[in-house]
């Protein structure tokens, strides 16, 4: 069944000392294969022990991209992140970091334990005003799993401007905008972009924790696009970042691009 937890008959350990068996022997047998010279004598021939290092180097790429396949077929077939990080001995957040985005490959209904919307219909970039680095890694993180091609993070309104007003700089499809930062805020900054011919078209949503009635109404009567809470729960954290893509694809106009 989909989501149903799998069972080894062996021990974390056993299975461990099986996988690095069968490693040593294929790192062996293709260091023979792979050498022009004479198969190794003694230990500490340095020839052959680079070969080794550099076989296994290569088959720890080689893992690396079947891990991937692997974690795609098992997103296809109904398996969250919970699982997907149990598999591998990591946490939900661990796997999502190891493999963000996995879930645009998946035709499947989600899992129970990792709710998830539906899958944009395209790709769209951010630009992310945010100075707090934790938050900022979970909003990447909700946001690469909903479709965001290319994000890019700044820490304030200075830098923001600074970077929309660079020549050949992406110009993107929605930025998420947190308040309070230093320099020049995301009050201020949103002024500035509201009032800009140039950049006034694109849809703003601010982010942030305040929910002081002020800053709602001082957001909206400076024509930001949506207004969203941070919640402290993490998985309501997530929600709502999720929940902010929903907005731009459903009722945002996509500017042409001169």
């Amino acid at each position: 069944m989909p989501g149903k937890n799998f069972v080894l008959r062996t021990t974390p350990e056993e299975t461990a000392a099986a996988a690095d068996a069968a490693v040593g022997r294929l790192a062996h047998r293709l260091v023979l294969e792979l050498l022009e010279e004479a198969p190794p004598g003694p230990d500490g021939q340095p020839a052959h022990a680079l070969a080794r290092l550099h076989l296994l180097d290569q088959l720890q790429q080689a893992t690396e991209r079947l891990q991937r396949g692997a974690a795609v077929a098992a997103a296809r077939a109904g398996a969250g992140y919970p699982q997907l990080g149990a598999a591998c001995g990591l946490t939900r957040q661990g796997a999502r970091r190891r493999w963000p985005g996995l879930f645009h490959h998946s035709t499947e209904a989600p899992t129970t334990e990792q709710p998830m919307t539906t899958t944009p219909a395209r790709p769209f970039d951010v630009l992310l005003v945010e100075d707090d680095m934790a938050d900022a890694l979970l909003i990447e993180e909700a946001l690469s799993e909903r479709g965001a091609r290319n994000l890019v993070q700044v820490t304030d309104g200075v830098a923001a401007l600074e970077h929309l007003r660079t020549p050949g700089s992406v110009r993107p499809d929605l930025i998420v905008l947190d308040l309070n930062m230093p320099r020049m805020n995301g009050r201020d900054l949103l002024k500035v972009l509201k009032a800009d011919e140039d950049l006034q078209t694109i849809p703003v949503v601010v982010l942030t924790t305040s929910s002081a009635p002020d800053d709602v109404v001082g957001a909206y009567s400076s024509h930001a696009n949506a207004y969203v809470t941070k919640p402290v729960n993490l998985e309501e954290f997530e929600q709502a970042v999720q929940s902010i893509d929903a907005f731009y694809l459903d009722t945002a106009s996509r500017p042409r691009h001169a």
